[in-house]
């Protein structure tokens, strides 16, 4: 019996992907060079993708608070980034065991893709070590969220959940790559960062596109409400007030709210959203009420 032609475009997809993984896969542990030295007057993040950059606060701070500032908040991505890619591994996961052929390259991919985000958690984990700093936690009920996202997000809602994760930190760190006020550590997890997820992006992507057509009303609104929900999580992340208190900031609260108006800081935001918004715009899935929670996450107008 003939392959449907969704079943053929997947395997070819994934087949190229295998192939993509096996010629150009890092580990970090051996090729990322942890002893670089940490030159004092360069930043952990690119200066203008700091939160507070050019408001107020900023411009009172010295250049060694702005360069800590920086630190604590790529630290406070890293430990976003694990949060993440701990709960996408378990989804891929639970798909390959449940719905999929394991002999399939579909299947294959998927467990190719846990084994790159394993070593990503790792590498994020060493590199907080590195600069000297602490992973950040997660609010109570994003922890208990966390545990029942594998069996809440599924089919479509599943991919879109996961290129919100991807997507915008990608923008971002391929910025950091090029920037040469970025520490050099920095720049060289990135790298490897960026490389690797561009195959987890286009997995996702492909994934997404197919499955849409034939999803059910419902599967596509929840699609739409995940995506809008997603964007929410990660915009507040990206303010988290426990930084601002490792920094020294007296009120954390008052530099969080000053951050989440800041237009530098929005500018930021709808620029690593560039990709991801026309995606959901070209598949359906912006619009109506989950708007205002775009709004709301700041990566939209």
């Amino acid at each position: 019996m003939a392959m449907a032609r969704g079943t053929l475009d997947r395997e070819q997809v994934a087949a190229r992907l295998l192939d993509a993984s096996a010629k150009h896969s890092f580990d970090p542990v051996h090729e990322v060079d942890w002893e670089q030295p940490q030159p004092s007057d360069l930043f952990y993040a690119v200066p203008e993708h700091v939160s507070l950059y050019g408001t107020p606060l900023w411009e009172r701070m010295t250049p060694e608070q702005r360069i800590e500032l920086s630190k604590q908040e790529i630290v406070n991505i890293m430990s976003m980034g694990i949060w993440f890619e701990t709960i996408l591994m378990r989804m891929l996961l639970k798909m390959a065991y449940e719905r999929h052929r394991p002999e399939s390259r579909h299947v294959q991919y998927a467990y190719t893709e846990v084994g790159d985000e394993c070593r990503h958690s790792l590498m994020f984990i060493r590199m907080i070590e590195t600069v000297g700093a602490r992973p950040y936690g997660r609010p109570g009920y994003l922890n208990t969220l966390g545990r029942y996202v594998p069996v809440l997000l599924q089919g479509a809602p599943m991919w879109v959940g996961t290129l919100m994760g991807e997507e915008i930190v990608d923008v971002m760190q391929r910025e950091m790559i090029r920037d040469e006020r970025v520490q050099p550590l920095v720049r060289q997890v990135s790298k490897i960062h960026v490389i690797e997820e561009t195959r987890h992006v286009s997995y996702a992507r492909e994934a997404l596109a197919r499955r849409l057509p034939r999803a059910g009303r419902l599967e596509r609104e929840h699609a739409r409400l995940v995506a809008a929900e997603s964007a929410v999580v990660v915009g507040e992340f990206m303010v988290n007030p426990a930084v601002y208190r490792r920094v020294g900031i007296a009120d954390p609260e008052a530099a969080r709210l000053m951050a989440k108006r800041n237009p530098h800081h929005l500018e930021v935001k709808r620029r690593a959203a560039a990709k991801v918004v026309p995606f959901f715009e070209e598949l359906g899935l912006m619009g109506g009420p989950t708007l205002k929670r775009w709004r709301k996450s700041g990566f939209v107008d």
